[in-house]
């Protein structure tokens, strides 16, 4: 609600297709990651960020309708930094991709951030759409490249269903970062990975 206000407030929506500032659209991306690694998803507001990289509230809401989108955008660029390996082991592959996805959201501070836009996108359907098609489905498209490179190779049986044993994979991981009963650490990843029978 308090964002809706800002929102109109400021005059959202300016020009369609106006172009972005490249160095205020980074500006304003360097002054979410600083918010987000100082005091969590709660310390990101609108008015926050704005002030951090020195713009205009109007000049966010211009380019995202508010904070949800803003720090979604910033995680989608995370996530284009972690790694997509190709060992030539399916077992190898798993390990690395999800040790670096669990080390982000734990070492790295991002689950909370993520667990934040899990929940928002529970009470907005709009937003649920985008963060599943611009972040999840990338990061289980990933994934399933993997798998898929893994079941070419005969490691997996080819009538393994691979949708299914992504959100095998998947689920506990979402499991233990929302309700924070279990550790997401390379000693999960293991039993994880035996119980599906994806270790050696």
């Amino acid at each position: 609600m308090v964002e809706k206000k800002e929102r109109e407030a400021e005059g959202r929506g300016g020009p369609p297709g106006r172009p972005r500032s490249a160095a205020t659209h980074a500006a304003i991306l360097a002054a979410v990651a600083a918010l987000l690694a100082e005091g969590g998803y709660p310390a990101a507001s609108i008015e926050a960020v704005a002030a951090r990289a020195a713009v205009g509230k109007q000049t966010i809401y211009r380019w995202w309708p508010g904070r949800p989108e803003l720090v979604l955008e910033y995680l989608i660029g995370v996530a284009a930094t972690l790694p997509s390996p190709d060992t030539g082991q399916l077992a190898t592959d798993l390990r690395i991709y999800l040790g670096a996805t669990c080390h982000g959201w734990t070492a790295g501070g991002t689950g909370p951030v993520v667990a934040a836009l899990m929940a928002h996108a529970q009470v907005d359907a709009r937003f649920a759409s985008r963060f599943y098609q611009e972040l999840i489905a990338g990061r289980r498209t990933a994934l399933r490249t993997l798998l898929s490179r893994g079941q070419a190779r005969g490691e997996l049986a080819a009538d393994r269903n691979l949708d299914l044993l992504l959100d095998m994979i998947y689920g506990p991981l979402w499991y233990r970062l929302l309700l924070g009963h279990a550790p997401l650490d390379e000693g999960f990843i293991e039993q994880l990975l035996t119980e599906l029978g994806l270790a050696p």
